[in-house]
Parts: C-alpha cells; structure tokens; sequence
C-alpha cells in the first residue's frame, strides 16, 4: 500500500533518522515518526507514505501518518487557534500571562495563583475574559489550551452549582 503527499511550493521536507522535519514559510515544525510498519520516502515534490503489509494495523499506520504530515504543513501555512472564556459567578478571577506560564488568580477565592506552563511554540494571549492561544503545532496547540482548561478543576464542588472556570469555544481553526 501507498500514500502521497503532495510538498507545497517553497517547502522543504527532510528526513535525519526518524525525524521529519518540515521547513516553510520562515518556520519548521519536527516531528518523531518511528514505526517499522510505514516507510517515507521523499522526492522534489511528494512524500510517499509505503507499507509492506496490507492489513488494517498498517492501513491505520499510513493514515495516522498522513494526518501529521498534512497538519504539520497546515500549520505551517495558517497556523491554528484555539479560543478559551473565562467565566466566573461567584468570584471574579483574573487571568494573565508571565513568561512562558497562564497564572489564574483568585480562582473560587483560592488565595493562591494557579500556574499552568504554555508549551514552546505556542502564544497565549488575554483580553478581558477571552484567552486565545495560537501557534503552528496543532498538538502544543491543543494540548496548551487543554492544560489552561483543566487548570480550572473545581475538586469536589458541584459543577452545577460551581460553573467557574475557564472553557473551551472555539478551536482547530487555522489562525
């Protein structure tokens, strides 16, 4: 079995080991893909995704690849977004940026600051009760937005009683 990928013009795709590393628009994005079922072979303007096996395992295999390479050069090209809301009833919470953290205060009236680390490459950006993270890799991207919404757990308060907390509105688009 086999797959293409078409390379858009003024991208460079090269493979070190198991490492892919896509490079365009002034950016690059690096990625691990480390299976022994697929093969990837690069020409001038395709990357060819082969596999020996035509069983479902390897199917999968070639089509999980696929889906990193075309987001990996998504990325490169729009970048995605993902747009998170603050909402709070009960205590007004504040949420800022400093350095590379999200620092949420005054969350239920916790006195202490809850920090949550934003990975490299990604931007985090607040306005008034809007946080916004940007970036060119969908998973830092995702997965930063996920760890500023799960930094707003409740423990064990009601949630619909206790609906504070930062939540997820839009997201996956390109920027």
């Amino acid at each position: 079995m086999e797959e293409t990928i078409e390379i858009p013009e003024g991208f460079k795709v090269e493979m070190e080991g198991m490492d892919l590393e896509i490079s365009g628009d002034g950016d690059s994005l690096k990625k691990m893909f480390n299976s022994p079922l697929v093969d990837i072979d690069i020409t001038h303007e395709s990357i060819i995704l082969k596999t020996n096996g035509d069983d479902r395992k390897s199917k999968a295999m070639i089509g999980t690849y696929r889906s990193h390479i075309k987001n990996m050069i998504k990325g490169l090209q729009e970048g995605y977004t993902y747009k998170l809301q603050t909402v709070y009833a009960h205590f007004p919470m504040n949420v800022k940026v400093s350095g590379n953290k999200v620092i949420i205060q005054n969350f239920i009236g916790e006195r202490a600051p809850r920090n949550i680390k934003i990975m490299e490459g990604v931007s985090v950006s607040v306005d008034d009760d809007e946080v916004t993270v940007t970036g060119n890799d969908k998973e830092k991207v995702s997965q930063t937005a996920a760890m500023i919404e799960q930094g707003c757990k409740k423990g064990k308060r009601d949630p619909r009683v206790f609906q504070d907390g930062i939540y997820l509105t839009k997201g996956g688009e390109q920027a």
